[in-house]
């Protein structure tokens, strides 16, 4: 991941919801936590493509929403699942 998004203009959300409890789809299925991402641009909670659902990715394709920030302590980045590129720090 290193080129240039062209999707930041779709951040409204930086801010991680406090508590989380999951993966949102992956609750309601009885799943297990994995790691968690956080949709940039509507916040909504979503596990990884290294958990077995990868929901966030789903989200990304189906909602049009390609940017999510990692969710997890001590991993300060957000990606875009349309280009694949890093795309920004978030604190």
């Amino acid at each position: 991941m290193s080129r240039i998004c062209s999707h930041t203009d779709r951040i409204t959300m930086t801010d991680l919801p406090n508590p989380i409890a999951g993966c949102q789809d992956g609750l309601a299925i009885g799943g297990r936590r994995v790691h968690l991402r956080m949709c940039q641009s509507c916040g909504r909670i979503g596990c990884c493509d290294s958990s077995p659902h990868r929901h966030v990715s789903a989200h990304a394709g189906t909602a049009r929403r390609p940017i999510a920030r990692s969710a997890e302590p001590g991993e300060p980045w957000s990606g875009c699942y349309v280009g694949n590129v890093t795309v920004v720090g978030t604190p």
